[in-house]
């Protein structure tokens, strides 16, 4: 028990302390809590009324965000797998840190959810016997299992590697017989919350740009392609500010996912759009109202563009080993662009375009309200800051500055 309160304590000291840059972060991030604090107030004690959805468009800002979220948590199963199934002890030392993008961005998937839903207490409505579940005819009770099995999977491997490291008794070669499969499950079940979360999309029928075979591919592709670019830019930062060692082998074989991860992404598209432009038939009307807009009604169409040539632009720079290999200009850069690319695509490529026309045939636009932005980017921040402060904290056990002594007070180091 001291061993644990010990662990506790010595990670959460080491997590908050840091440079002047590190405070200003921190700092950034408490603005956006601070403001999205009385904006989710608001929204909670007044509804849903203070976001832009509206009869036409009934998907707000929260749900595209979730989607992305899903994205980014799956793919630190490409940090993990080479660890543990090819034994790549590169990335075996640094699998902690994928499991820790996992967590944090699972658990924020869940809080869009719980925005999208208006308030928490609805939750209640999906508890049997006070509410009701609907298994197994919702697709959304699958997607609220695997989201959650998935976040429990990481949790329990992220403290149990850190702990272990901590107290001094972590070997990977004999790991506890009850952690490899729980490590194997996890690899295993971050592909499903993408398809699943898919089929919730694909299971609505009267939504024609969402009731498409590729979209779980689609969105297989953009998790290879999102995911590895934050984890990439967070590994370079890590090793330029602490004492953490990532080698060259790491970042080139998460560059050469993205880049690949992204080529698959452009035949997805490609696929689509033949599909649907070619016949032309009713079913390409939300495409093509994405795409050129319908009746002055132009808002997604210089957003769809800017998602494609920021995606194809990223792909073919990355093609070039000059860009892979500019560790401190470039290869940011691209990862810069490639995660904010697939961020904006999902509310303006695949979410609001998707509800024009309507059954009765009317285009409309989504406009995103201020309560309802602030609190996206609420959510954003809560996100960040816990996963710099869990980052930082697992950074200083993983180069020893925080060990367990018999004397506490011997523990921690100044980073």
């Amino acid at each position: 028990m001291n061993k644990a309160l010990s662990f506790a304590k010595d990670t959460s000291l080491y997590a908050i302390k840091g440079g002047s840059m590190y405070y200003a972060w921190l700092l950034f991030l408490s603005f956006f809590i601070l403001v999205g604090t009385y904006t989710s107030y608001r929204q909670f004690t007044e509804g849903l009324i203070l976001t832009g959805a509206t009869d036409q468009v009934t998907l707000e800002m929260f749900f595209a965000n979730f989607v992305f979220t899903a994205h980014v948590a799956a793919a630190a199963v490409l940090v993990v797998a080479p660890g543990y199934f090819y034994h790549r002890q590169d990335m075996k030392e640094l699998a902690v840190m994928g499991e820790i993008v996992a967590m944090v961005f699972v658990a924020t998937g869940i809080t869009f959810i719980l925005y999208h839903m208006g308030r928490p207490d609805r939750l209640l409505h999906m508890v049997p016997g006070i509410g009701f579940l609907n298994f197994p005819n919702s697709m959304l009770v699958y997607d609220t299992i695997v989201l959650n099995v998935y976040l429990y999977l990481n949790l329990i491997g992220v403290f149990y590697i850190l702990y272990k490291k901590y107290v001094g008794t972590f070997d990977s070669k004999h790991l506890a017989r009850w952690f490899t499969p729980i490590v194997y499950l996890a690899i295993a079940w971050g592909p499903l919350i993408h398809i699943v979360t898919a089929f919730v999309l694909a299971s609505n029928a009267r939504m024609e740009s969402w009731a498409t075979a590729v979209l779980p591919f689609g969105f297989l592709s953009m998790a290879g392609a999102s995911g590895p670019s934050l984890i990439i830019v967070i590994f370079l930062l890590a090793r330029k500010y602490t004492k953490l060692e990532v080698n060259d082998s790491v970042i080139d074989l998460l560059t050469t996912i993205i880049t690949w991860s992204l080529g698959l992404l452009m035949l997805v598209f490609a696929a689509e759009m033949f599909s649907v432009l070619y016949s032309s038939t009713e079913h390409a009307h939300s495409m093509k109202y994405n795409m050129f807009g319908h009746n002055g009604l132009n808002m997604y169409v210089p957003w769809f563009w800017g998602v494609m040539i920021t995606l194809v632009g990223s792909f073919v720079a990355l093609l070039f080993p000059r860009v892979r290999k500019s560790y401190n200009l470039w290869l940011p850069l691209v990862c810069f662009l490639v995660f904010f690319g697939v961020l904006i695509e999902k509310p303006m490529v695949l979410v609001f375009p998707a509800f024009s026309p309507s059954p009765l045939g009317e285009y409309t636009e989504y406009h995103v309200t201020l309560i309802e932005f602030f609190n996206v980017l609420f959510i954003w921040a809560m996100a960040f800051l816990w996963l710099t402060l869990i980052i930082k904290g697992a950074i200083g056990i993983l180069t020893g500055d925080v060990r367990y002594e018999k004397s506490p007070s011997n523990t921690v180091k100044q980073s």
